[in-house]
């Protein structure tokens, strides 16, 4: 059996989508591995190490008899399990940045406009906030894009744009609420059609239907849009706006990695809960 048709890529490509896209697969089997052995008790857990407990849990889900493989298995078959597992991830991960580097554009242009100046689908050095419309997508939500030395700052890198500073297309309308940072969040217009794009199929953006119903989600019965899957998505997205041309987890330019992990951290916070249910009711 070639590793490129092993079931383990296959669920790797999965995992990447909708359980964690940034994690070291070979860490967190062995590290739960340990917790394992040792017994640990979910009280003496850090947060993190709860997080990444919840993570493993979810991959144990999604890959049928993986535990016993990697209890009972040797250090050599861990290795090959975690490799395959990421060979998936970063083979999902590339193709979708490939896809959607290209047909951001469409999503991004007002009907019956052309962008001015035009961006290329291939080329990347002219979006971020060298672009009045990328600039504006990507623009935090503490500044006011419309000012001049907003833009010059930005451009310069001047004013260097963390991954926990989020980006106005992650609202509904690209409209900010201070007052209630909960309105309209992850409810963007081209979240949602990168979304069908990456899930469904590229020729499903156009149509109304549900997001979980063909293409990748199909494939792997997904049923609910998943909090990682919005995530994902969202610094897919992200990525494509920038003028970044390799995605890369340690990338401190776009620091997708930060990005990611921000909107996880609440998307799993308890104390969210009504308001990430309502979210998803609205996904589904």
């Amino acid at each position: 059996l070639s590793s490129k048709s092993d079931p383990l890529v296959h669920h790797g490509r999965h995992f990447c989508r909708t359980i964690h896209a940034m994690c070291n697969i070979h860490a967190l089997l062995t590290q739960s591995i340990i917790r394992a052995v040792e017994q640990t008790a979910d009280d003496d857990l850090s947060d993190d190490e709860r997080r990444e407990h919840r993570v493993f849990k979810r991959l144990l889900n999604l890959v049928p008899n993986l535990e016993e493989r990697i209890m009972t298995g040797s250090e050599e078959e861990l290795t090959e399990v975690a490799d395959l597992l990421r060979k998936g991830a970063t083979g999902a991960r590339g193709d979708d940045t490939k896809t959607l580097k290209g047909n951001i554009l469409e999503w991004i242009t007002p009907k019956g406009e052309s962008l001015n100046p035009p961006l290329y689908r291939n080329q990347k050095a002219d979006r971020g906030f060298h672009h009045e419309r990328t600039g504006a997508l990507l623009c935090p939500v503490d500044l006011d894009w419309s000012h001049e030395d907003v833009k010059k700052k930005l451009r310069s890198g001047e004013d260097v744009v963390t991954g926990d500073r989020w980006p106005l297309f992650i609202y509904a309308d690209c409209k900010y609420d201070p007052e209630d940072p909960w309105n309209g969040l992850l409810r963007g217009d081209i979240l949602v059609n990168a979304f069908k794009h990456v899930f469904t199929s590229p020729s499903s953006v156009d149509k109304e239907h549900k997001a979980t119903r063909s293409g990748n989600a199909r494939l792997h019965n997904m049923t609910r849009t998943s909090p990682a899957s919005v995530a994902y998505i969202a610094t897919q997205v992200r990525f494509a706006l920038s003028s970044s041309s390799v995605f890369s987890r340690t990338d401190t330019v776009t620091d997708s990695e930060r990005f990611y992990n921000s909107l996880l951290e609440i998307l799993d916070d308890p104390a969210e809960k009504q308001e990430v249910d309502a979210l998803f009711k609205w996904w589904d």
